[in-house]
């Protein structure tokens, strides 16, 4: 009898050793895998330029639940990049195509489309904002990692966010003044004349619209070049 009380309380002991060996390795896995998370932040996602980077199945693997918090960031910064390229991009394209008067005529249809899928998009990204800030508030971090994660949500999503915030309406702008000089130039047909990258009107009335049309340009163009190089920085 008192052996099996001793083989009793022997294999007691061993099971709760197992167990506390077994908890103690799932915290470790945990504490390796939030490190290999802050290691990525500090090394790779800071030093990402324009664009993050998309995680390999060995760096989920790694991860582990933090995955889910860098999908916050990862899912924003896909929102903006594609924003740039497909939204705003073209604005720049259109811009830049025009060079002499006759180009407010070929680059108006672009623009006019540009301008059209400008307060879509401007919608779109405010949205995006918002459903980051919301997933960002909800996170539930460590005071190794919540420092560092913030960081890089700040680069990533606060300084774009706040630098696209005045390009838009500055695109918006300045896209609508063009198309109206290029419906106005157009509508003038075969009236106006295309000389030395200039034009001429036949009368003086029909020059002073123009003129009037093509005044705020110069302002506008600066607005924008300056939204659009400090949204390009932030995104950097």
């Amino acid at each position: 009898m008192a052996t099996g009380k001793s083989c009793s309380r022997w294999f007691a002991a061993v099971a709760a050793l197992l167990m506390v060996v077994s908890l103690s390795g799932c915290f470790d896995k945990e504490g390796d895998q939030r490190k290999a998370f802050i290691d990525f932040l500090q090394n790779t996602a800071m030093r990402s330029g324009e664009r993050l980077p998309t995680l390999t199945a060995d760096q989920k693997k790694q991860f582990g639940p933090f995955v889910s918090d860098y999908a916050v960031i990862y899912g924003y910064s896909q929102q903006v990049s594609q924003a740039m390229d497909a939204g705003l991009r073209p604005v720049v394209d259109s811009v830049n195509a025009i060079r002499v008067p006759q180009d407010y005529i070929t680059q108006r249809e672009p623009l006019r489309q540009a301008n059209g899928a400008l307060g879509v998009l401007s919608q779109q990204l405010e949205n995006a904002k918002m459903q980051a800030d919301g997933a960002h508030s909800a996170l539930k971090q460590g005071d190794d990692l919540k420092p560092v994660f913030d960081q890089v949500y700040n680069k990533v999503v606060t300084a774009p966010a706040n630098a696209l915030q005045p390009l838009i309406p500055a695109a918006q702008v300045f896209t609508q003044q063009l198309v109206q000089v290029g419906d106005f130039v157009a509508q003038q047909s075969t009236q106006v004349s295309f000389v030395a990258n200039g034009i001429q009107f036949p009368t003086s009335q029909q020059a002073s619209q123009y003129n009037a049309l093509i005044g705020p340009l110069a302002a506008q163009h600066q607005a924008f070049n300056q939204a659009w190089t400090a949204a390009v920085n932030a995104t950097r």
